[in-house]
């Protein structure tokens, strides 16, 4: 008798702490936040990208970069075909993307392009693209060389190490370094484990530093390290912890470490960062309810959501919504980013806009 009290009480347990995590991953995803409708003046869609643009940045003369095509474990993917990387020229009436011609030694049969980063090396000008690539689901950045006139970008090289092992986002801070986020702890070829993890709630990611000369983790117990970028002086690091709806405000210590500063609550499942180069505003594209994510239902959509933070280092940072949509006109939403009067919305596997703020 007394043996089956024992059992009984450590199934009750267990169905208690089962029941509590399930509700904790109901909030985590914001199952049930209602989408609703806040739209920009003038937004429509740009033509020629049709299969998502998760990551955009834009350049200081008004060039934005576009990568597109990404097939991610967990996520719709309605292209076969691989992914690409865009030119867009915001000064350009048309807005035309232009796709850029891939040089050099890459397997580009398997490009599976995700998060995207520049760097202009003062000393002569020339652009660095790094690029976060997925062939077979596994991680790797890639170096290119930007060539604008020629629309073109040529390869450098393939960086592969095992800390870079589930990269989402990256920040280049030299011709050859930066700053990654790995959105989980096990390999894609775990995704049971990785979703036990998300279960438990254990914060187990990290941010990783690499440099020819060295490669170490420099932030971690974050729970989904998904989005970065960096101030426009270069003094801190902004990191979306998308699953506890903050970004992480980071100081660059020497030696590159980073130490924390602090966490900004924006009530949203906040994907890729871009700044704002001129005001170091930060620009978010978010997911305003992760579960319709990964239920994909045509008929009740994931929606999208675009959060702006004014004055992020002072005591009172301000956090707004610029946009809201029900899934209607885009889903998805995976980052945001201005140049002067026009906003470009892009998504994980959908459209892109261009919107008016003016």
């Amino acid at each position: 008798m007394g043996r089956c009290l024992v059992w009984s009480v450590v199934i009750l347990a267990c169905a208690v702490f089962v029941g509590l995590r399930l509700n904790a991953l109901n909030h985590l995803s914001l199952a049930s936040r209602e989408l609703k409708r806040n739209h920009l003046h003038k937004c429509h869609p740009i033509k020629g990208i049709e299969f998502g643009a998760e990551d955009i940045t834009i350049l200081r003369d008004g060039l934005a970069i576009l990568s597109t095509g990404l097939k991610y474990p967990g996520m719709p993917s309605y292209s076969d075909d691989p992914g690409k990387i865009y030119t867009l020229d915001l000064l350009d009436p048309d807005l035309t993307p232009v796709p850029l011609h891939i040089e050099g030694e890459l397997d580009q049969k398997y490009f599976n392009p995700h998060g995207i980063s520049v760097f202009t090396d003062e000393k002569d000008g020339s652009i660095y693209l790094f690029v976060v690539n997925h062939p077979h689901h596994k991680s790797q950045i890639e170096i290119f060389q930007l060539f604008e006139e020629k629309k073109s970008i040529v390869h450098l090289k393939t960086i592969k190490h095992n800390l870079l092992h589930n990269v989402n986002d990256i920040v280049a801070v030299g011709v050859d370094r930066f700053y990654a986020t790995n959105d989980r702890y096990f390999q894609h070829d775990y995704e049971g484990l990785n979703m036990l993890v998300t279960i438990l709630g254990l914060a187990w990611c990290n941010v990783v530093y690499y440099s020819p000369d060295e490669v170490k983790v420099v932030a971690k117990d974050i729970s989904s390290a998904n989005g970065i970028n960096i101030s426009p002086d270069h003094r801190y690091l902004y990191v979306s912890d998308i699953l506890d709806h903050e970004i992480d405000v980071l100081e660059i210590q020497k030696r590159d470490f980073l130490v924390f500063v602090k966490s900004i609550n924006v009530d949203s499942l906040c994907d890729n960062i871009e700044v704002d180069l001129d005001t170091g505003d930060l620009w978010l594209g978010c997911h305003p309810n992760g579960a319709k994510i990964a239920l994909d239902n045509p008929n009740d959509p994931p929606g999208s959501e675009v959060i702006r933070i004014k004055n992020i280092h002072s005591d009172q940072p301000i956090v707004s919504q610029e946009y809201e949509d029900d899934g209607n006109v885009v889903i998805g939403s995976s980052v945001a980013a201005r140049y002067e009067g026009k906003l470009l919305i892009g998504t994980v596997y959908q459209r892109a806009l261009c919107c008016d703020l003016r």
